[in-house]
C-alpha cells in the first residue's frame, strides 16, 4: 500500500538524515568532506552486532557502547589525522580529504579482517512485532528508528541553536579566525565537532542494523556515498538541507523499489544530485554566498 511504503520511505530517510548531519558539521566548522565518515558508521553497526549478538547486551547498551567507540574513533581522527594538516603552509587543501580516505580504507580492511566480508546479522529483540491499522502493518521497530532519528535532529539542532558550545560551533563555522579572535577556543570547537559527527555516525549505524537486520564491512562505503549525496542535494554545511535531503532519498529509494526497477535503487541519488544541480546548483537550502565560500 501507498502509506506503507511512505512509513518504509520516511524510516529510511530519517537514518539517512542522520548520516548526513555528521557530514555537514563537519564540513561546515573544517570546510572538507570527511571521507571516513562512512566507515565510522559501519564500525558503530559492528559495535552493535558484537554487543547485542555475542555478548547479549540489551539494545540500548548498543547504543551506548556505539556511540562511546565511535566518539573515540572521531577524536583520532582528528588528532591524528586531520589537526596536524590543519594551517601548514604549502599543503595542499586537498590533503585533509586523502588523509580521510586512507582512514576509512583503513578500517574497512581491519572490518574485513576481523569479522569477515559476509553480512553480520543484527538481532533486534522487537524485529517481527508489528501493529495492524487497517490495512497498513507498521513495525515497531520502524517507530523506534523514527523516533530516535527525530530526537536526534531536534536535540542537535536545539544544541546549535541554544547552547553556548553550539553557538561558538555556528561562529566557527561562519569564521574561523574570527571566532577565534572573539575568544572562541577553535581547537576544541572542531575536535567536538569531529566527536559529535562519528557518534551520530555510530548511532545511525545501529539504526541501519536495526532496519536491514544485518551489516557488512562493505556498507560504509554505500552509505557514505549517499550521505555526500545528501548534503549536495540539501545544501553543503545546511543541517535543514542534510534532514530535509535524506528524507527526500530515503522516499524517492523506497518508492522506486516499490514502484519502479530496483535495480536503480543506488543510483537514484545521484540521479537526484545531477537534476538539483543543473536547476540550483547551491543545493535545495545552500546560498550562493556559501557557494563560494
Amino acid at each position: 500500500m501507498l502509506l506503507e511504503q511512505l512509513i518504509n520511505g520516511i524510516t529510511l530517510g530519517s537514518i539517512y538524515a542522520i548520516v548526513a548531519l555528521g557530514f555537514t558539521l563537519v564540513f561546515g566548522v573544517l570546510g572538507i568532506i570527511n571521507m571516513a565518515h562512512g566507515e565510522i558508521f559501519m564500525v558503530g553497526a559492528f559495535v552493535g552486532v558484537m554487543t547485542t549478538g555475542v555478548l547479549g547486551w540489551p539494545l540500548w547498551l548498543a547504543f551506548i557502547a556505539a556511540i562511546v567507540v565511535t566518539a573515540i574513533l572521531g577524536y583520532l581522527l582528528e588528532r591524528m589525522t586531520l589537526r596536524p594538516l590543519r594551517g601548514k603552509k604549502g599543503v595542499s587543501h586537498l590533503a585533509p580529504l586523502i588523509s580521510t580516505i586512507g582512514v576509512s580504507i583503513l578500517l574497512e580492511n581491519l572490518s574485513h579482517h576481523i569479522f569477515g566480508a559476509g553480512n553480520k546479522p543484527f538481532r533486534t529483540p522487537f524485529a517481527e512485532i508489528s501493529i495492524e491499522i487497517g490495512e497498513v502493518t507498521i513495525y515497531i521497530v520502524q517507530i523506534v528508528i523514527f523516533v530516535i532519528s527525530i530526537i536526534l535532529m531536534m536535540g542537535l539542532s536545539t544544541w546549535l541553536s541554544k547552547t553556548k558550545a553550539g553557538k561558538a560551533l555556528r561562529a566557527t563555522a561562519e569564521n574561523l579566525e574570527t571566532a577565534s579572535i572573539l575568544g572562541v577556543d577553535t581547537k576544541k570547537i572542531i575536535t567536538l565537532t569531529v566527536i559529535i559527527a562519528s557518534a551520530m555516525g555510530g548511532i545511525a549505524g545501529i539504526l541501519v542494523g536495526m532496519a536491514f537486520n544485518s551489516v557488512s564491512p562493505q556498507m560504509g562505503l554505500a552509505i557514505g556515498l549517499k550521505g555526500l549525496a545528501i548534503i549536495i542535494l540539501g545544501g553543503m554545511g545546511n543541517v535543514k538541507g542534510a534532514m530535509v535531503g535524506g528524507l527526500l532519498l530515503g522516499l524517492s529509494e523506497t518508492f522506486l523499489v516499490a514502484y519502479g526497477d530496483s535495480g536503480y535503487r543506488d543510483a537514484i541519488a545521484f540521479i537526484m544530485i545531477i537534476l538539483i544541480l543543473l536547476v540550483r546548483p547551491q543545493g535545495i537550502f545552500g546560498s550562493k554566498m556559501a557557494e563560494g565560500r
